[in-house]
């Protein structure tokens, strides 16, 4: 299954590490491209000119069109457990618009995250950090 990795960049090792779990699975995934400069400055996301001239967005919007699959990665970050972000959210919106599958470690609750309802209108399948649960997803493309 061709899986497209989306989350904050703050979790850009997890990316990797998660990323190398499901290549041994036998998948093919997407990160995004400036991840390797991310891990050494997380902060890169949030510059302008950076993201500009990486046009990582766009990037990742492609990747979820050519894909299978999205895999939120949503750990805990600035005190909310399964934080997700703009940018991922609008990676979930398109995901959703294409059906494609949603795949998301935790679900993050409405008091923690103000669109915790659009992202479960969107349907994810919940993984709750278990990625062995993404075989029985892989049987149903």
């Amino acid at each position: 299954m061709k899986i497209v990795i989306c989350g904050s960049m703050y979790f850009a090792k997890e990316m990797l590490e998660v990323k190398a779990q499901l290549e041994e699975m036998g998948h093919f995934v997407f990160v995004p491209s400036d991840i390797d400069d991310c891990v050494k400055n997380p902060e890169l996301s949030m510059d302008m000119k950076h993201c500009l001239r990486t046009n990582v967005q766009k990037e990742c919007f492609d990747k979820v069109a050519e894909s299978d699959a999205i895999l939120v990665l949503n750990y805990k970050r600035n005190g909310v457990k399964g934080y997700v972000g703009g940018a991922t959210l609008m990676e979930i919106g398109i995901a959703q618009c294409l059906d494609k599958k949603i795949l998301l470690y935790p679900p993050p609750k409405i008091e923690d995250l103000r669109y915790s309802l659009e992202i479960q209108l969107a349907k994810p399948r919940i993984l709750n950090g278990d990625l062995d649960l993404i075989k029985n997803e892989s049987r149903k493309i």
